[in-house]
């Protein structure tokens, strides 16, 4: 008897380059961006959906019933988790694909009772200086991944439930002990390494997509805000951050930049704020949320790498 087989993506792009591949199996779109926003551990609870659902119409204008048919009625779908054999976890090296996929996994611990788990991720072709994105590479390449996939084990399904649990609590400074873990998930320890950098830095008060923001307005010619997401979004590293969550950054950041001769010049702030000369968290301090934390009830200090507690 075939395997019963079912795929959760990252994505509806990727979804369609996979099912040209004809592989078998049904489809599972996992459309949320948790690295930003509050979250709760037990995912797809009531709870959960309010949660989120809230948050996203607050802060990026999706309405209740377009996170209902995107988010809600897809996990919905997994009631019947365990009608299948083999579960396949398609999700990208980055932040904001290794927290989707965290917790999915905590979702299929506390509901699916057998079968195996694997993974299909992105990772740095030969040849290639950049790691392309799932959706990215030729069909060919994509199989290849496909055919290369790495069953998850007891001890990597735990970690991912721990982390995902670490992330929804009170204490991010203890996700520092889960840096040094080895396990099938070969990036989680830099997407990590890559949250705790979101916290205001100890001696500016900006974090690092913010200060970033400042380094590409000062090392290249740009000449609107537009032309800056696009290079945010091709230069932010292990982040995986979309456009509405990386223009937010943007906004954050106008008091550091003006525009001067037709181009975005830093202020004498901005300037200061790359130098470490003088600390803004004041100025920049707000009520934005990761999973279970408040970004300014933390401070980071690159010189340890921890966190420190307001």
């Amino acid at each position: 008897m075939d395997k019963k087989l079912l795929h959760i993506t990252n994505g509806d792009v990727l979804t369609e380059k996979i099912k040209e591949l004809d592989l078998d199996g049904e489809f599972i779109v996992w459309r949320e961006m948790l690295s930003s926003g509050p979250c709760v551990t037990d995912v797809g609870t009531q709870e959960f959906f309010k949660i989120r659902a809230r948050f996203l119409e607050d802060n990026y204008g999706v309405s209740p019933k377009k996170y209902e048919e995107d988010f809600v009625q897809e996990i919905e779908k997994l009631t019947v988790v365990n009608d299948f054999d083999e579960i396949i976890l398609w999700f990208e090296f980055d932040l904001f694909c290794h927290l989707n996929m965290m917790a999915a996994i905590s979702f299929l611990i506390h509901n699916r009772k057998k079968g195996n788990i694997y993974l299909v991720c992105s990772s740095k072709l030969p040849g290639e200086e950049e790691m392309p994105n799932l959706s990215d590479i030729s069909p060919k390449q994509l199989k290849q991944h496909y055919d290369y996939k790495i069953e998850l084990d007891r001890d990597d399904l735990e970690l991912a439930q721990h982390v995902w649990q670490l992330y929804c609590g009170d204490k991010p400074m203890r996700l520092n002990a889960e840096l040094r873990k080895t396990s099938n998930f070969e990036y989680l320890s830099s997407c990590l390494k890559a949250h705790l950098e979101r916290y205001p830095n100890v001696k500016n008060g900006l974090n690092t997509l913010e200060s970033n923001i400042l380094k590409l307005i000062k090392t290249h010619e740009i000449i609107s805000e537009h032309h800056l997401l696009g290079y945010a979004l091709q230069y932010q590293g292990y982040y995986g951050y979309i456009e509405p969550q990386m223009q937010k950054i943007i906004e954050k950041v106008r008091p550091f930049f003006t525009v001067k001769d037709g181009l975005l010049a830093l202020t004498s702030n901005g300037e200061n704020a790359l130098e470490m000369t003088s600390n803004y968290y004041q100025l920049l301090k707000d009520e934005e949320v990761f999973g279970g934390t408040r970004k300014y009830n933390f401070l980071y200090d690159p010189e340890t790498h921890n966190l420190l507690k307001l």
